[in-house]
């Protein structure tokens, strides 16, 4: 099974470039996508040329903004949008596809704000979310995967020094909260299969990050320790553009 992640930061502006072109390269049973910026009948107009897959949205309240999509060749079991904690749920930041032997949860972690001004508001959705799959871990177990708005390590992006406890995204708070998701029994694939390798995820359309390949590895798949065996390969896809991030695809036999 292969399944993509990707944050797509706006699907009706993605859609205009290459998406559908790369989606038929990567060929996943499993698409799943985040920050689709439109309500429902938006994605659904966006997405209406991509045949062959189930589709199932969870778009914020506010339009414009936020809001996550699963599309699925195999029809799940179940779906079922956010966490269940009003405070949470307005957003459109998580979708949990139940299928016959593991939970798929696509996610859109909250980033901290520019000016830190949501850090605590972070720091308690982490705690909340990392109860959500645990819970679900005791059926099944789970596949998170999305922009999970943290570079857990050094390693995981380029001036390490000069954004650490000032950036959104690389504070001590954010770097504990993926710190309990590993002490939890989680295993990031990426980081499990490739110990040294300095890879993206994301790079700022600012200061042509990009070219100059300045980013961030803030997209992730994370998985329950008991499929890590089951893992044939995982793969940053930076050779795709079209968003600000690029897709990551994980292969694992279930």
């Amino acid at each position: 099974m292969k399944i993509v992640s990707w944050n797509v930061n706006g699907i009706r502006a993605i859609v205009k470039k290459d998406f559908f072109e790369t989606i038929e390269k990567l060929n996943p049973d499993i698409l799943c996508l985040q920050e689709t910026k439109a309500q429902d009948k938006e994605v659904q107009k966006a997405l209406a040329q991509l045949n062959g897959y189930q589709q199932y949205y969870n778009s914020a309240e506010k339009k414009g903004y936020s809001g996550t999509v699963i599309l699925s060749k195999i029809k799940p079991v179940s779906m079922t949008n956010d966490l269940g904690i009003t405070k949470h749920d307005a957003e459109g930041r998580l979708q949990c596809a139940e299928y016959e032997s593991f939970y798929l949860v696509n996610v859109y972690v909250p980033n901290s704000g520019q000016n830190l001004d949501r850090l605590d508001y972070r720091k308690q959705w982490d705690l909340d979310f990392l109860n959500y799959v645990k819970q679900l871990e005791r059926t099944k177990p789970v596949i998170i995967c999305g922009d999970l708005n943290v570079a857990h390590k050094a390693i995981d992006l380029k001036n390490d020094k000069s954004n650490y406890n000032k950036t959104a995204g690389y504070t001590q708070v954010e770097i504990d909260g993926m710190d309990n998701f590993i002490n939890a029994g989680f295993v990031d694939t990426f980081r499990y299969l490739n110990p040294e390798e300095v890879a993206y995820t994301f790079w700022s359309y600012r200061f042509n990050s990009r070219a100059k390949n300045a980013g961030w590895r803030i997209d992730y798949f994370l998985i329950s320790h008991s499929l890590i065996t089951k893992v044939k390969s995982i793969d940053i896809n930076s050779q795709y553009f079209g968003s600000d991030h690029c897709p990551i695809s994980l292969k694992i036999d279930l």
